[in-house]
């Protein structure tokens, strides 16, 4: 869905997964750091999930939708991911989040992707945040200690055609 109602990107997209750096092996195949979200690696076998006969003579977009491991947001169709490992020392906070995020579900990995929409620069102000925020589908915002729930906001003003504003890759 946030393909779909945030970036506005085609829905078979993955994501990458920010995880715990010592918790990386305990789903992708490597064992080393990757800060920067520069290596791929290949999910574990035991989180991928094979296709079925029918879902192999899929074609196209059917065959895209199919999800690859119990982690299907992050895995690509070939069984690999993105990765960013996120150790305590580096990004403490982002550090707490994942791991405050673990405590509660088990699992020591999020969603990363950046923050713009499709065709879109990056946010880079908190004014270009909020703008993104209200353009698009977010539920709630979180700037430094500030969180903004979409229902607390009042309609947006600056609703021009703004998906025509930049040319889409």
């Amino acid at each position: 869905m946030m393909n779909l109602k945030i970036k506005f990107r085609e829905s078979f997209r993955p994501f990458a997964p920010s995880v715990l750096r010592e918790s990386v092996s305990d789903y992708f195949e490597m064992d080393c750091d990757s800060p920067y979200m520069l290596l791929v690696a290949p999910v574990r076998e035991d989180i991928r999930i094979p296709m079925s006969a029918q879902q192999s003579s899929l074609f196209g977009i059917e065959k895209l939708n199919v999800p690859r491991s119990t982690l299907p947001a992050i895995t690509h169709v070939d069984y690999s991911a993105r990765v960013q490992t996120v150790r305590a020392e580096e990004h403490g906070a982002y550090y707490e989040l994942i791991a405050d995020f673990a405590r509660l579900t088990g699992c020591p990995l999020v969603v990363n992707t950046s923050f713009n929409v499709r065709g879109e620069p990056i946010v880079c102000t908190p004014g270009d945040a909020f703008r993104c925020f209200m353009r698009t589908e977010m539920d709630v915002l979180v700037l430094e200690d500030f969180m903004l729930d979409k229902r607390d906001q009042g309609k947006f003003l600056d609703d021009m055609e703004w998906q025509q504003e930049f040319q889409l890759d």
